[in-house]
């Protein structure tokens, strides 16, 4: 009759390659199965070992990229997104190049420099039926696109709402010095003039946002 091995949960693990330490519910970059593809994103939710403390395999959950979902990457799709699957897998910890950071949407949008090693994640994915959850998420600007916080938008003074330069006829120089900006919808003969006499006023980051939108947009 065959010994049936036994197995060590460990409360963590150290990278060899940066001397890091990951423990369950970390984020990590894995090995990806060519040299031209990007690290793949997990999170780990276990960690374990042969009994002799060697071998040790790490259960993760896959992020998947845009790219790798069903319907692909769109326009709204920030460069830094991935998506919470359902995919799980097991796979050795050898294969773990390094640890990073998965953001909620909200706390991306926050950040004041996004590193090479942080991500954001705004949707769980189906990876059988292609469906997300949410399956839907609040939408901006006259293309009534959701929010990629890669993106220059400016904010209307009136409705407080988000636009894209290119929808409302601005380049992005133009939109960053422009100090007061109402949209059709919003606008008088009054603010239009306004909005015209500070075309190439000084430079605001108050009405201008990129990879932020402010809280009553969250």
């Amino acid at each position: 009759m065959a010994k049936t091995r036994k197995t060590l949960t460990l409360d963590s693990y150290t990278i060899k390659s940066t001397n890091k330490s990951i423990k369950p519910g970390d984020c990590v970059l894995m090995r990806p199965s060519h040299p031209s593809k990007p690290s793949y994103v997990a999170k780990v939710e276990k960690i374990e070992s042969d009994g002799r403390g060697g071998n040790v395999k790490v259960h993760v959950r896959w992020y998947y990229r845009p790219e790798e979902s069903i319907g692909g990457r769109r326009q709204f799709h920030g460069s830094k997104e991935v998506f919470l699957s359902d995919h799980r897998d097991v796979q050795s910890a050898d294969s773990i190049e390094g640890k990073c950071t998965v953001h909620t949407f909200k706390s991306y949008t926050k950040l004041d420099a996004v590193g090479n090693d942080d991500y954001f994640c705004r949707f769980e994915y189906n990876s059988v039926t292609g469906t997300f959850n949410p399956d839907r998420v609040a939408v901006y600007c006259k293309c009534e696109m959701p929010y990629n916080p890669d993106d220059l938008m400016v904010q209307c003074d009136g409705c407080t709402d988000w636009f894209h330069p290119a929808c409302i006829g601005l380049t992005p120089e133009e939109a960053k010095q422009t100090e007061h900006f109402y949209c059709g919808s919003c606008s008088t003969e009054e603010q239009k003039l306004l909005q015209n006499s500070h075309a190439t006023s000084r430079q605001t980051d108050t009405k201008v946002g990129t990879k932020r939108l402010r809280s009553n947009k969250t």
